[in-house]
C-alpha cells in the first residue's frame, strides 16, 4: 500500500495534534486551502461576477470530478451549500402523498428523521422501520415483508454518524430496484472514506458534504440525483440558477441536477471542493478506504485493551468512525480532557439518533474518535494512553 500518511505534510494546521475529529471537519489539504484564498484573492481584487467568469474551468471541474468520483453523470451532479440541504432539496421535491409510506432504520440520521416526521404530519404519509440485524446493522432480509402497495421510498444512512457501522447499502439497493421503489442515500459519512459507485449501489438519489471525509472546506455539499428522476422532481424551493422564467405566466426546470442548485453560491467553496474530489481521487478511493479500515482497526483494538472502555460500533462492516464510552466518565467529560491535550474527538448525543442510542442505553451519549488516512499508528498509541489515563 502507498505511503498516504506522508501526504499529512499538505495539510497546514495539524502540528502537534491528534486530529481524530474528521467525522465533523476533517483537516484540509494544501490544494485546497489554496484554491479557496485563491479565488477569494480574485474576488477581491475583481468582485464576484468577474472572478466567476475567470474561475469557469474550476467550477465545471466540480461536476466532472464528482461524476468520476461517483461513477456518475455531470448533468447528475448538484452544488449545494451543506449536506442537510442537499438532501431536503431532494427528498422534499419527491411525489409524495398521503398514505405513502417510507422504509427507513433506527440509524437515520436525525435531521433526515425530522424531514420524515414533519412530512408525516403535512402530507399524511407514513413510516416504517426497518429492524437492526445480528450486528446493529439495517435487517435486509426484513425489508421485502415490510414492504406494501403503497410503499414508496426507502432511505437510510449510509455511514450512521453515531454508531461505527457502514449499512448494506448496495443490497438495500437490490432490493429498491426489485420492488419499484426510489432509493435515497445519505452519504455524508462514507463519500470520501468508501469507494462509493452509485451504479454498483443502486441509489436514486445520494448526498453529502465537503467538510468530512472529502477534507473540503464547510458550507459546501453536494447532491447526486438519477437523470430519470431529477426530470420528474419538483424542487421546493426554486430561483434563476433552477428555472427560466419562459412567459408572464410560465416557466422551465434547469434540466438534471442542476433545478436543485442557487444561483447565489459559494463559488470558492464550489471550486475548492472541486479541487478536494480531485485530489482523493489522485490517491485513490481503494487506497483511502483501505488505510482508514486498518488505522480504525488498530484504533479500536487499543481502546479494547484498555480496562471501563467498551467500544460501542455496530455492524459486520466497520466505517473509520470509532465511538466509545468510559466506566465513570461521561462524553463531554472526556472531550474536555482531551482538548487539553491537543487531541481532538467529538460528542454524538442522544439527540442526533434517538432511536438508535436510546435503545442501547447510550443516554448520555457517545464519544467519536475518527480517523482518516493522515492519521498514523503513533497517534493511535499516544490517543489510547491518554484515554487509559482518564
Amino acid at each position: 500500500m502507498m505511503d498516504i500518511t506522508a501526504l499529512r505534510g499538505d495539510t497546514p494546521a495539524c502540528a502537534n495534534m491528534v486530529h481524530f475529529n474528521n467525522a465533523g471537519a476533517a483537516l484540509m489539504p494544501r490544494p485546497v486551502v489554496n484554491a479557496l484564498t485563491g479565488h477569494l484573492a480574485l474576488e477581491a481584487a475583481l468582485g464576484g461576477y468577474e472572478a466567476e467568469a475567470a474561475a469557469a474551468d474550476g467550477l465545471a471541474a466540480f461536476y466532472t470530478e464528482f461524476a468520476a468520483l461517483l461513477n456518475a453523470d455531470p448533468s447528475e451532479i448538484a452544488y449545494v451549500e451543506n449536506a442537510t440541504r442537499a438532501w431536503d432539496m431532494a427528498f422534499y421535491g419527491l411525489p409524495l402523498k398521503e398514505g405513502d409510506r417510507i422504509l427507513t432504520h433506527a440509524s437515520e440520521y436525525v435531521s433526515n428523521y425530522l424531514a420524515f416526521l414533519q412530512l408525516a404530519q403535512r402530507r399524511g404519509i407514513e413510516i416504517d422501520l426497518v429492524p437492526s440485524d445480528a450486528s446493529g446493522q439495517i435487517d435486509v432480509e426484513a425489508i421485502p415483508a415490510l414492504i406494501t402497495p403503497r410503499t414508496r421510498v426507502i432511505a437510510i444512512t449510509h455511514v450512521p454518524t453515531q454508531g461505527g457501522l457502514v449499512n448494506p447499502a448496495q443490497e438495500v439497493g437490490r432490493i429498491a430496484r426489485e420492488h419499484g421503489l426510489l432509493y435515497v442515500l445519505d452519504a455524508c459519512q462514507s463519500v470520501g472514506q468508501i469507494d462509493v459507485d452509485v451504479q454498483r449501489i443502486g441509489c436514486d438519489v445520494l448526498s453529502g458534504t465537503g467538510r468530512k471525509y472529502l477534507r473540503g472546506p464547510r458550507g459546501t455539499g453536494f447532491l447526486y440525483m438519477r437523470s430519470t428522476l431529477a426530470d420528474q422532481t419538483d424542487p421546493p424551493f426554486i430561483d434563476l440558477r433552477a428555472a427560466t422564467w419562459t412567459g408572464p405566466n410560465s416557466y422551465e426546470w434547469a434540466p438534471g441536477a442542476k433545478r436543485f442548485e442557487n444561483w447565489e453560491r459559494y463559488m470558492a467553496g464550489q471550486i475548492g471542493l472541486g479541487v478536494a474530489v480531485g485530489y482523493a481521487r489522485a490517491i485513490g478511493l481503494p487506497a483511502i478506504e483501505a488505510r482508514v479500515v486498518e488505522i480504525s482497526n488498530q484504533l479500536r483494538a487499543a481502546l479494547t485493551d484498555i480496562p471501563g472502555i467498551d467500544v460501542q460500533d455496530l455492524g459486520t462492516r466497520k466505517s473509520g468512525i470509532v465511538t466509545f464510552t468510559k466506566d465513570g466518565v461521561a462524553p463531554q467529560d472526556i472531550f474536555k480532557a482531551l482538548k487539553a491535550q491537543k487531541m481532538n474527538v467529538s460528542v454524538a448525543l442522544t439527540t442526533s439518533a434517538r432511536l438508535d442510542m436510546v435503545p442501547r442505553g447510550l443516554t448520555e451519549g457517545l464519544t467519536r474518535a475518527s480517523v482518516h488516512y493522515y492519521n498514523t499508528e503513533e497517534e493511535v498509541s499516544r490517543f489510547a494512553a491518554a484515554v487509559g489515563a482518564l
